[in-house]
């Protein structure tokens, strides 16, 4: 899993509990795997088609900085699926994990799109290409 994102809980991000607002956290985690589906499949017009069960283990308070991990699992033909682990960077508690994200490539008009790739690349190995 590798972590891309880092995300500092200020108090704007809180629940009437003090603690992280669920919905704060998945409005990052969406935002995080929309950038990774984009480079991965080269295509600004990318849009989240699933998110399976979403499972809170801990929370995060006012201070915590915490890290938003994504990876790629599989490569359909218009389709990128990514799984998420949020965690405390400092102390690397578990925060939430979502097994399933699947992210759309689309075409000028909207409409799912072939993309073409099987694995992941990344962008220093396409820069490096002649």
């Amino acid at each position: 899993m590798n972590y891309h994102s880092r995300k500092w809980v200020k108090p704007e991000d809180l629940n009437p509990n003090h603690s992280l607002f669920g919905g704060r956290l998945l409005q990052w985690i969406d935002e995080e795997a929309a950038l990774y589906a984009i480079i991965q499949l080269e295509n600004t017009k990318v849009v989240t088609k699933f998110i399976s069960e979403i499972n809170f283990v801990s929370s995060a308070k006012q201070g915590d900085i915490i890290e938003i991990g994504i990876e790629a699992t599989h490569f359909g033909s218009s389709s990128v699926t990514l799984k998420c682990d949020v965690r405390n960077k400092m102390t690397h508690q578990t925060i939430i994990t979502v097994d399933k994200i699947v992210m759309v490539n689309l075409d000028i008009d909207g409409n799912p799109a072939p993309h073409g790739k099987t694995q992941i690349e990344f962008v220093k190995d396409r820069l490096s290409k002649p």
